[in-house]
């Protein structure tokens, strides 16, 4: 966007909440024109337009918004439909007030903030679409994310179940079974009647039957999310990618048609080295920014792919560059770069891994 089309723009940044969304709109210079504070009904958001509409005059209003996946995406999606919408990162708004003289927090501030980082970057903020993609990863990962809470929670449960199996059977326990948590093992303790003290017994009985249950919901969740991505994605395909960690990166990811390279996914993601150059010293490290759980995704599918099981090119492309001077480390940091850009083609175009 040129600075004459700036000109002609109202910047309306909204702080979201979950009942409440302030609206704050300036001019391209910076100016308040005006402040709201809406509910999180149909009704709410007529007054926000029309509110909007009296103070634009002849400029055209562009708005945004820092939460258009969670609280504020009823809002986005309504904004939608009239005007260019865009998702603004709560870092670049949290950056801007860190740096001010007296640095100070409230919902006006900070949907003061959202329209002037919406006026000084609105060519780098990624625009809100609605699209089936879109909707489709969402669900995927919310998939995601309800098995992994299961899973923290049979992590805490598998923790307390080992001190009370230690009370109950002391060192014994783990010469009866090789893993205690195993389908047959769980069953075992289920039905075990140990000569200890009741309250032992009753607390041992309860945790053992909601893991059972967690077995059970968990391959519920990962079934249903293989079904989904089966009939819409191929990154199954690839070698370390399997259900659970396909459903990370097409729920993080969203629709591919955001990032119009593998360069603007790697830097999404985290993956892409920043560089850190002084005078003749020129040198990159690794980015400790970006999307962490797409990160993660990324970082386990590397260390997949140099298994001993893995990927002969994956393993091939390590030890060259481990060859060429770069740390273990480095190297894998230039491998997830390598399956960033694989991702990237394989979603854009829809295609599945070739290991040609």
């Amino acid at each position: 966007m040129t600075t004459a089309q700036k000109q002609s723009c109202m910047f309306v940044g909204i702080d979201v909440h979950k009942d409440t969304h302030t609206a704050v709109g300036i001019s391209p210079f910076g100016e308040k024109l005006f402040e709201i504070t809406v509910g999180n009904y149909k009704q709410d958001f007529e007054n926000l337009v029309q509110k909007v509409e009296e103070k634009s005059g002849t400029l055209s209003p562009f708005f945004g918004l820092e939460d258009v996946r969670g609280y504020g995406e009823r809002l986005a999606g309504y904004l939608y439909e009239k005007y260019p919408v865009y998702h603004v990162p709560s870092i670049l708004v949290d950056r801007a007030r860190q740096n001010a003289t007296h640095p100070e927090k409230s919902d006006s501030l900070d949907a003061f903030g959202v329209a002037k980082v919406m006026m000084q970057n609105i060519d780098s903020l990624p625009a809100y679409t609605i699209s089936q993609d879109s909707k489709k990863a969402k669900q995927i990962k919310e998939l995601s994310m309800d098995r992994e809470y299961l899973v923290e929670e049979r992590t805490r449960l598998k923790n307390h179940l080992h001190s009370l199996l230690h009370r109950i059977y002391n060192s014994e326990y783990k010469e009866m079974y090789k893993d205690s948590f195993a389908l047959k093992a769980l069953k075992f303790w289920s039905k075990a009647k140990p000569k200890c003290d009741p309250f032992l017994h009753r607390s041992m009985k309860r945790k053992v039957k909601r893991l059972l249950d967690l077995r059970i919901e968990i391959a519920d969740l990962e079934e249903e999310m293989e079904t989904m991505l089966l009939g819409n994605y191929t990154l199954q395909t690839l070698s370390g990618c399997g259900t659970v960690i396909s459903g990370m990166i097409v729920g993080e990811i969203g629709d591919i048609s955001r990032f119009h390279s593998p360069g603007a996914l790697a830097k999404y993601a985290g993956c892409s080295p920043r560089e850190c150059s002084s005078g003749k010293k020129v040198r990159h490290v690794k980015s400790r920014s970006g999307n962490r759980r797409l990160n993660c995704a990324f970082h386990r599918m590397a260390l997949s792919q140099i298994s001993r099981m893995g990927n002969e090119k994956a393993r091939t492309y390590f030890k060259r560059k481990i060859s060429e001077g770069k740390s273990k480390s480095q190297a894998l940091v230039c491998l997830r770069r390598q399956i960033v850009n694989i991702v990237w083609m394989m979603l854009k175009h829809k295609t599945v891994y070739r290991n040609a």
